[in-house]
């Protein structure tokens, strides 16, 4: 009892401690130790990687399933883990309708037959439509939705913790300067080494989780590219059904023919279906036999042996220790070196020094 009670008073004095540290800051009465500014950068991206991504999966969303309550149903059966009720969606309801519409009339009249021939391609595309949801839900949003509710989440926690060990550190700094005796003094030297080994320590654990925000970029780069072939997919089945339902309408005597029925017949026959080729064009590097992709900017910098800036145009994890690791949007300086891969250049960022892939790089004027 009398340990615990020990415990929670040293609890309490730290806490007070960083509350004390943080209003100083705040009213601008003590010194505050800044991050570097790649660890800040990060941060940025970070917090700019969450907004955005909640962003695009809600208006993702909204796109697959307009209907704000079903949104909501569907929502609420997640949360409490139970399967949402299949119910069919607005082109299978058209198509029922249609349908049972031309049941009614008769299927041997022109009209009849022509309602339920729309009717079934009004169901066909409600088909495509539930493959292209469920696509985009599996390949899309699931990834998007596992990065902000695990990856982000742990980053908050050691970015949370990073503030705790920062004013553990500025804390001990102003009691240093504050010391007078010896013995306090000593004291206090040696709480400030050890906050500030567990401040660089902290720091450490965050940029690796925020340097790992480049990788969920190029996992949600290639989860853009199955949304897209997905939608591709879908369009075109789409276009073909409705195409094919012009013909058989195109039959029909012309006393039952649409207004554009001129227009129609005349060009039905001739109609085909565009191929959509859909593939995202990923950066690859490879650093032995990698194609050489060199404009005439890059070749004329291997000529000249001087250097240039250049704007990152992707996110890029160095492989191993002699490359550099590249932030989109960033600009560096770069050069050749005799005997390097016609693939790579050097890349410079202040202090760091590194190979980097030419196909990641713009050289700016």
């Amino acid at each position: 009892m009398d340990f615990n009670v020990k415990r929670l008073a040293a609890d309490a004095g730290t806490f007070l401690s960083r509350a004390v540290q943080f209003t100083e800051e705040k009213l601008g009465q003590a010194e505050k130790t800044e991050l570097d500014a790649h660890l800040e950068n990060l941060l940025v991206r970070a917090e700019n990687t969450k907004q955005w991504t909640e962003r695009i999966m809600k208006q993702t969303e909204v796109l697959l399933q307009p209907n704000p309550n079903v949104r909501l149903e569907e929502f609420v059966y997640e949360k409490l883990e139970k399967k949402a009720p299949t119910r069919m969606n607005n082109h299978e309801l058209l198509g029922q309708s249609m349908i049972e519409s031309g049941s009614e009339f008769g299927p041997g009249t022109a009209y009849g037959n022509a309602l339920i021939k729309c009717g079934e391609t009004e169901k066909q595309i409600g088909g495509a439509e539930r493959e292209l949801i469920h696509s985009a839900a599996i390949n899309f949003l699931t990834p998007f939705r596992n990065f902000l509710e695990g990856d982000f989440k742990t980053i908050l926690k050691e970015r949370k913790l990073l503030q705790v060990k920062r004013l553990d550190l500025d804390a001990a700094k102003t009691r240093l300067k504050k010391a007078r005796m010896t013995d306090a003094r000593a004291a206090a030297e040696q709480e400030l080494r050890m906050t500030q080994s567990e401040f660089d320590r902290q720091a450490e654990i965050t940029r690796l989780l925020l340097e790992g925000v480049s990788s969920t970029h190029a996992h949600h780069l290639r989860c853009l590219n199955d949304f897209v072939e997905a939608q591709a997919t879908y369009y075109a089945q789409c276009y073909q059904y409705m195409v094919d339902l012009q013909k058989q309408l195109g039959s029909f005597p012309s006393s039952f023919s649409n207004n554009n029925q001129s227009l129609v017949s005349s060009g039905a026959s001739s109609i085909s279906v565009p191929t959509i080729p859909v593939s995202a064009s990923l950066p690859s590097v490879s650093a032995g036999h990698g194609s050489s992709t060199a404009s005439g900017g890059f070749s004329e910098l291997r000529s000249s042996n001087g250097s240039r800036k250049a704007r990152v145009l992707y996110d890029y994890d160095a492989a191993s220790s002699s490359e550099l690791s590249l932030l989109a949007d960033e600009v560096i300086t770069v050069s050749s070196v005799p005997g390097m891969d016609s693939d790579w250049l050097m890349g410079e960022r202040g202090n760091q020094k590194g190979k980097v892939p030419i196909t990641y790089l713009e050289l700016l004027n």
